[in-house]
């Protein structure tokens, strides 16, 4: 599959660069959060794991395999949970991945892991993995053992032998995958570090060397585990990257050992070594103080000796900074409000036809809406402080006669509020015997009305998150992108829910998961992700996500790319901050 080499993006792009605040931490608090208040969570301890590969299967006609792994949580049930990805790694059979995947160790329970590795195509080595469609890739092996005989190791490492689909493929080698386990250091301190490389060493024949760096930290048994990729720098014998972002959990200490490698990047998955060096963190920042560089080294062909280069590696920039979780801003007293826009359009189908998203059931069954908004209900209730949501309605015929974008779903012209779940219910079951379904259907005033009360609330301690229930058939998703784009600078973020079978399309544009922000019609760009798109039947046909994750999957995220981009940190924080001396 990665025999075409034309798309390189994906195997030239960097790991862990920047703080990724739309992939914040190990684990998403804001689901964590949820479940422990509702006693759904024993004790744990939040591990990450780690991956490395040897001799798996070539499907390439051309090249080399460029595999990525996916982990799975089997239930109970039996029904698999997947737990995250790693990134995919070009044209290599024996891989180390740089992404690791977080998991909950419940040593009362036995947690029996699935790892299952893809051979991913060419076409998608610029697609973001969590959107990958795992059917279209092509399928390495698969290996399984519980959580615990990780644990239990002296070294915390498994490597496992992977075998076919369901224990198939007889006698043929698919390869080993070894898995390692870490404790999650709670701490919320990082670096930024700005690398820059001089007088590399040419390893291109009519061209100049095409430099990375690899970062590893060393674990107890001395080998290393890469912690952090740079971009490549094309055609630079002197080349200035990106600044790199590693948190304390990646690090573990400023005295640490780590392995910084420079690397010739090839396409076909053998990049060549140029130098490399051991430091530590608490030796880069020493680096920039005393405004010097470090030279590298190769291995001599003595044994057990290094030759030192010219190669020289220097730190621009050494910043230090604490990097604050979800739950710090709520527990500190930051607030969620949350909004409720439901879809009254015709595309629904008549309401007095059984087959409508909005028929009434008299024998007390939940339509399309009553369902979507009693299972999200209870999830946006919960993180919000007041309990009282304003409603609207959208794309209906109200009483005198005139077809409405934004009306109040209570059928007060004053007051949109309601309160609770419940106050949802009952003002929708309202809004059905007063309101005629019509067209076109609309976003945009909507969101523009939820913009604007996230604007009169900006030196708050708010944050704002409305929630669309639709059947997914816009027409005015132009318009709708155009409001999206100005409302990224706001504390709002925006869940939609698709109900019903349509083709939602138009609904994954807008959630943007491609990787490509949204551009508005003057070709502004959108400043960060605010759109969240979950269609309700992947969780109502036992899907592999719950409500919960799929609601709350990017929330912390984008609450948190806000509240970076505006330097607003914890209440609590900002209390000390103000009663400690200067």
């Amino acid at each position: 599959m990665g025999g075409r080499l034309s798309d390189l993006r994906g195997g030239k792009a960097a790991v862990g660069t920047e703080p990724d605040a739309e992939n914040d931490g190990a684990h998403n608090d804001a689901i964590e959060f949820f479940y422990r208040a509702h006693g759904a969570y024993p004790h744990f301890t939040q591990l990450e794991l780690s991956f490395s590969a040897s001799k798996l299967l070539d499907r390439d006609l051309f090249s080399k395999s460029d595999p990525m792994v996916v982990v799975y949580l089997k239930k109970n049930d039996g029904k698999l949970e997947e737990l995250g990805r790693t990134e995919v790694i070009l044209n290599n059979l024996n891989p180390e991945w740089i992404q690791n995947v977080s998991v909950a160790y419940q040593f009362e329970m036995v947690q029996n892991l699935i790892f299952c590795v893809y051979d991913v195509d060419t076409q998608f080595h610029n697609v973001p993995v969590k959107t990958l469609n795992l059917r279209d890739q092509e399928f390495l092996g698969e290996g399984s053992c519980d959580l615990s005989e990780i644990v239990t190791k002296q070294n915390r490492s498994s490597t496992m032998t992977l075998k076919g689909k369901k224990g198939h493929g007889g006698l043929r080698n698919f390869g080993t995958l070894t898995v390692h386990a870490e404790e999650t250091i709670a701490s919320r301190s990082a670096v930024e570090i700005k690398f820059r490389c001089a007088h590399l060493d040419n390893k291109d024949l009519f061209s100049k060397s095409d430099p990375f760096l690899i970062i590893s930290r060393t674990v107890e048994t001395g080998d290393s585990i890469p912690i952090c990729k740079t971009e490549v720098v094309d055609n630079n014998l002197n080349p200035t990257w990106k600044p790199v972002c590693l948190g304390m959990q990646q690090f573990r200490s400023k005295d640490a050992p780590l392995v910084i490698e420079c690397f010739d990047f090839n396409s076909n998955g053998k990049h060549i070594l140029i130098g490399r060096l051991r430091k530590s963190v608490a030796d880069l920042e020493k680096l920039l103080r005393e405004e010097r560089g470090a030279n590298m080294f190769i291995p001599s062909s003595r044994a057990g000796h290094e030759k030192v280069l010219k190669s020289q590696l220097f730190v621009d920039q050494f910043c230090e900074k604490e990097q604050f979780t979800f739950v710090d801003y709520i527990s500190s007293g930051f607030e969620l409000n949350c909004m409720v826009a439901v879809d009254f359009t015709a595309s629904n189908g008549d309401p007095r036809n059984p087959e409508s998203l909005h028929y009434i059931d008299p024998n007390g069954g939940l339509n399309s809406y009553q369902q979507a908004i009693t299972e999200v209900g209870p999830v946006i209730q919960f993180y919000d402080a007041d309990k009282r949501f304003p409603a609207w309605g959208f794309g209906g015929r109200t009483a005198n006669g005139t077809v409405s974008y934004c009306f109040n779903l209570n059928g007060d012209s004053s007051e949109s509020e309601v309160v609770g779940v419940e106050g949802i219910m009952a003002a929708y079951a309202n809004a059905q015997r007063d309101i005629a379904l019509s067209e076109p259907t609309l976003f945009g005033p909507v969101v523009n009305r939820a913009a604007k009360i996230a604007t009169r609330s900006l030196s708050s301690n708010k944050y704002y998150v409305l929630v669309i229930i639709t059947d997914g058939i816009l027409t005015d998703l132009q318009e709708t992108k155009d409001a999206l784009v100005r409302a990224s600078n706001l504390p709002l973020s925006i869940l939609i829910v698709g109900v019903g079978n349509a083709d939602f399309k138009q609904m994954k544009i807008l959630d943007a998961d491609n990787g490509q922000r949204l551009k508005s019609s003057t070709g502004h760009i959108a400043t960060r992700d605010i759109v969240q798109f979950i269609p309700m039947r992947d969780v109502q046909t036992g899907g592999q996500i719950s409500v919960v994750q799929g609601l709350l999957e990017e929330l912390p995220g984008q609450f948190l790319s806000y509240m970076r981009s505006m330097d607003i940190k914890p209440l609590t924080f900002n209390a000390a901050a103000q009663a400690s001396p200067a």
